[in-house]
């Protein structure tokens, strides 16, 4: 039987730093991941593809805020549905279209994917990511006075910060797995997933950000994946990144990444979150991989990127 690869890709593979966000630019970083998937798909992998949605559902905030005096604005939850469907199609068209030129007859799908956060999480007691647009100290007062969590951001203007709740459930995981088996190549948990909760089998969506490493690694454990990869902007993990000694781990244990974790080695708001999620999905019983997606085939293949084991 084949092995099932989780594809976690990192924002750059969609949308990179100073890009404007045209179409034409996320359809070109698009493509370039989808030759990648392409390949893995290739050497006989079943591939699940996840992504994160930071700018997209941020421009889409944006749009909401101008218009907002012409059409209702929508909330948080609703914006990253609609990322979801946007990525969800640029992902599915490159792959579809590289998948023929290779000669390739597979399907593509994308999942709509809700995610079940506990309303009784501490994160929604201390709202801490900031989401869309700078805003005025008034426009601030004013989201305050309706119960809204607005901080002041480095002399900038204002920001809305919304909770980051740890994902518990996929809702759709039984319709991923049927596609998974039906063949298919399938895209979900876009952006972390639309952070719902649950009451009695009553779902409703909360205003909160998902972290899409975190549901990344829930999702490939339940699915039972043989890999969990988070494609990021480079090839290894490293400790004393940036300096003359940088060194680029290959494979190391859980132990030695709890020690370099503890050492304060990975960046709390960079990659130290991919490394807790991997040992997250690692010590439930698959093989965590950190790489570029460059080397997404020969990471799975062969010895590239950093891998973290038992």
């Amino acid at each position: 039987m084949s092995k099932t690869v989780v594809v976690a890709l990192g924002g750059n593979a969609i949308l990179k730093p100073k890009q404007k966000g045209t179409i034409e630019e996320q359809m070109a970083n698009v493509l370039d991941a989808s030759r990648n998937i392409v390949k893995l798909v290739k050497a006989g992998y079943k591939v699940v593809v996840a992504h994160g949605n930071g700018p997209q559902v941020g421009n889409i905030l944006l749009q909401n805020a101008a218009a907002r005096d012409q059409v209702p604005a929508m909330p948080l939850y609703v914006c990253g549905a609609e990322s979801q469907g946007q990525i969800g199609f640029m992902i599915q068209q490159n792959i579809k279209n590289e998948l023929a030129r290779q000669g390739v007859e597979k399907e593509v799908a994308t999942v709509l994917t809700q995610v079940i956060v506990d309303k009784n999480d501490p994160a929604f007691k201390n709202p801490t990511k900031p989401v869309g647009a700078f805003y005025t100290e008034e426009e601030a007062k004013a989201g305050i006075a309706n119960g809204e969590n607005w901080v002041e951001d480095s002399g900038r203007g204002w920001r809305k910060v919304v909770a980051s709740p740890k994902p518990t459930e996929v809702v759709e995981l039984d319709e991923v797995k049927d596609l998974i088996k039906a063949g298919r190549i399938v895209i979900t948990i876009g952006g972390g997933g639309i952070p719902v909760t649950e009451d009695k089998g009553i779902l409703t969506g909360v205003e909160a950000v998902i972290d899409k490493d975190l549901a990344s690694s829930l999702l490939a454990k339940e699915l039972g994946a043989d890999y969990l990869v988070i494609a990021t902007d480079v090839s290894h993990v490293a400790i004393n990144f940036g300096k003359p000694n940088q060194e680029n781990l290959k494979t190391i244990d859980m132990k030695t990444a709890q020690k370099y974790l503890d050492e304060g080695q990975f960046g709390a708001g960079s990659m130290g979150p991919k490394v807790e999620a991997i040992m997250s999905f690692v010590d439930h019983g698959g093989e965590g991989i950190i790489t570029s997606l460059d080397f997404l085939t020969d990471s799975v293949t062969g010895d590239a990127g950093t891998k973290i084991v038992k």
